[in-house]
């Protein structure tokens, strides 16, 4: 099963690429960090098809089975790092694909506007979205271990079990359409 990690967060040492690095290291995915990624601003223009960050992006998001969304919430919102990403892509690369969301929060305002942002975007491209969905806010990780704590490690855990579940899900329907 080939799950794709995409970080949206802007920050290369912000919370969001901890959690990002966290769930690469504890699960062996790949991630996408686009804090180091030269993503042009999307225009619609065609030329930006040829794009060499826009043609990768494009194909793992295509070639994974499901995706992990990460973000910070800016503004009651994801980033806009991550939502310039997505807007490269399309039901092309999504088209029923599950998609586990988990939103970096800052203070007290929680993440949840940003989980449903992202939702929204996700039905946009034709994605499933799963039902379970984290928040990870300050308090949730360990600093001095560049990961989570064992709490917010053991929700993680559960988020990934349920993308898995949804994926397997996915194929067999797949595989009966099929037949």
């Amino acid at each position: 099963m080939k799950i794709l990690v995409i970080s949206g967060g802007p920050r290369k040492h912000g919370r969001t690429a901890i959690a990002a690095r966290f769930i690469e290291r504890t699960y062996g995915f790949h991630t996408l960090d686009l804090s180091v990624m030269e993503m042009p601003m999307y225009t619609g223009e065609e030329d930006q098809t040829t794009n060499p960050f826009v043609k990768s992006l494009r194909k793992s998001v295509l070639e994974a089975d499901a995706i992990v969304l990460l973000s910070p919430e800016y503004h009651s919102a994801m980033s806009g790092a991550l939502k310039n990403t997505l807007d490269f892509l399309s039901g092309t690369q999504f088209l029923h694909k599950p998609v586990g969301l988990i939103a970096i929060a800052g203070g007290g305002k929680g993440g949840i506007n940003c989980l449903n942002n992202m939702r929204t975007v996700m039905r946009g491209v034709y994605a499933n979205a799963i039902p379970c969905q984290l928040v990870l806010d300050p308090s949730t990780f360990d600093y001095d271990r560049d990961g989570l704590l064992k709490e917010a490690a053991e929700q993680v855990d559960k988020l990934i079990e349920e993308l898995k579940m949804y994926t397997r899900i996915g194929k067999e329907v797949n595989v009966q359409q099929l037949i």
